[in-house]
């Protein structure tokens, strides 16, 4: 029997996790080296292959035998479209002469049906319908752009527990074009305790199309600094230190752009609501700043922003957000532990919003867009439905309405 087995790809694959929080089965595991299929779980269901950034899960293979887990987790490259045979309780790849077809099943299997839709475009997630087109992998591990550091800054408080930072970078006459709501990656310099090189790192772009500065080829992030104390010791996350170290004049390594889904509407009559916590407003930045630069005095689309931290010196951009015109943004910052305070959390601060939302929900140019800890998801969408339930609406089909048109996108970590 011959079957097509779903791989990911360990060359191009750069180790976001994406796919393994999106497989609502668990069939995607991960060690120290490649993130793997198991094809005893994977019902081909797709869930995984949009949200890639990368391309690196849509990746198969016809064989008779099925590579192992332990065989995925240790190779380098994948393995050329081949036939598979067992020798002696282990699985070997023979290759397939090029003029040789490979073996094809004599019906039509439903995993093909499956691909053949996934491929087609129906049930992926879209972007909106104005949004720019983007431009994806312009620049990769093996060819990186190379960008100067033009400045880093820290942008909450020195006294605080959250040490976030502003970094522009400068690409000079390299061109590097984004748009709000796309990614970069930064590769950390130096090798692992195997002697490979580091694994790329993402970081949602904080600046809008044209630059951190208007008309300037640069960029900049939002970047928090990781430091886990346990009993096991002090963990510090490789890349965050590297980038939060940076120092002006320095300069690194980037890939991308990243993500094409995730991006801003461009029509004037767009409502958005910005739903974020912590470094997750960095695409909200970009696209409050992008709105900004190009709003006429009859736009008639309105920005709803959702924004919670901590605590007010832990917040992102407290300073320069609460300067942002109300006729511009409506800002709803809240905060679970400011002290003298009550907990509240952002899908807490919607529900005192109901009647706006539900409002908002009723015209279909309104956009939804979340980005953050993913432990935030759960809470927003129970908001959402119970804002939808109180007004007459049903969450479930109006969220896949939404999906299906390009105006729901959850970005969570």
């Amino acid at each position: 029997m011959v079957i097509r087995q779903h791989l990911i790809d360990p060359e191009i694959c750069i180790r976001c996790n994406t796919c393994e929080e999106t497989c609502p089965i668990d069939a995607i595991t991960h060690n120290d080296d490649n993130y793997v299929v198991n094809v005893d779980i994977c019902d081909l269901r797709m869930d995984c292959i949009m949200p890639c950034p990368t391309g690196a899960i849509d990746n198969w293979r016809m064989v008779t035998t099925a590579y192992t887990l332990e065989m995925q987790f240790s190779w380098e490259e994948l393995p050329e479209q081949g036939s598979v045979k067992e020798t002696g309780g282990a699985q070997e790849v023979s290759q397939t002469p090029a003029d040789e077809p490979v073996p094809q099943p004599a019906v039509e299997s439903e995993a093909n049906k499956i691909l053949e839709i996934a491929h087609s475009g129906e049930g992926k997630v879209l972007p909106p319908f104005s949004a720019a087109h983007p431009f994806l992998n312009v620049y990769t591990r093996e060819r990186p752009a190379i960008a100067t550091v033009a400045g880093n800054f820290r942008i909450t408080d020195s006294g605080s527990g959250s040490d976030i930072h502003h970094i522009v970078l400068d690409f000079i006459k390299t061109t590097f074009p984004v748009l709000e709501g796309q990614s970069i990656g930064i590769i950390p310099p130096g090798v692992d305790d195997k002697g490979r090189p580091h694994v790329v790192r993402l970081y949602s772009v904080a600046s809008p199309r044209d630059g951190e500065r208007p008309n300037h080829n640069n960029l900049s992030l939002t970047v928090k600094r990781v430091v886990v104390d346990n009993e096991d010791g002090r963990f510090e996350g490789l890349c965050s230190n590297y980038v939060c170290d940076l120092e002006k004049g320095d300069e690194v390594q980037v890939t991308g752009p990243f993500g094409n889904t995730f991006l801003m509407p461009n029509h004037p009559e767009a409502n958005i609501i910005m739903i974020c916590t912590g470094t997750g407003s960095a695409p909200f930045r970009a696209m409050t700043e992008r709105r900004r630069r190009k709003r006429q005095a009859n736009d008639s689309g309105r920005i709803l922003l959702f924004f919670g931290a901590r605590t007010k010196a832990e917040l992102p951009y407290f300073g320069p957000l609460m300067k942002l015109p109300d006729d511009l943004i409506e800002k709803e910052i809240v905060f679970s532990r400011e002290p003298d305070q009550p907990k509240e959390y952002v899908q807490d601060r919607m529900m005192s919003r109901a009647d706006t939302i539900a409002k908002w929900l009723d015209d279909p140019d309104t956009y939804i867009y979340l980005c953050g800890l993913k432990g935030m998801e759960t809470g927003v969408q129970e908001s959402l439905a119970s804002i939808c339930r109180s007004h007459g609406k049903d969450w479930p089909s109006l969220a896949r309405e939404m999906r299906q048109q390009g105006r729901l996108h959850m970005e969570t970590y």
